[in-house]
């Protein structure tokens, strides 16, 4: 499904509709340029899911968990992995085991090892700075 936001609150908006969708160990596949909206799409997630900690890139940090919410959320940025074996190499069927959502940006870096059942959302800028096209597969909103 095809969606238009024209804010960072619009985007949060649609990422909390989501999450009110998402059950136990759903993966959802980030895919947009660097300032796409993935984090901000991200930080919608976390509020649909109740949790009310700062939610904030992981690139350094590769994996951020938020606890607290009706699902933890497990936030990665696969920016610097040239692999899925780096992926495996960071716990990754752990995270899954965990049964909590696990939210992945840069998820092009390690396509090969998501699942079938994978949500996949790609975020492009649209015709202004702020218009964000989300084209959402794998669920319905």
């Amino acid at each position: 499904m095809r969606y238009v936001t024209n804010s960072e609150e619009e985007t949060e908006a649609l990422g909390v509709r989501l999450a009110k969708r998402l059950k136990s160990g759903a993966v959802v596949a980030f895919a947009g340029g660097l300032g796409a909206g993935k984090t901000a799409f991200t930080r919608g997630l976390a509020r649909g899911l109740g949790v009310t900690d700062r939610v904030t890139s992981p690139t350094f940090t590769i994996v951020n968990e938020y606890q607290g919410g009706r699902l933890p959320l497990f936030h990665f940025d696969m920016y610097r992995l040239s692999s899925s074996d780096e992926l495996f190499d960071i716990g990754w069927e752990d995270y899954l085991a965990r049964g909590g959502v696990c939210a992945v940006e840069w998820s092009e870096n390690v396509s090969d090892a998501l699942e079938a059942n994978t949500v996949w959302v790609e975020i492009v800028q649209g015709e202004s700075d702020c218009q964000r096209v989300i084209v959402i597969e794998g669920v319905e909103l």
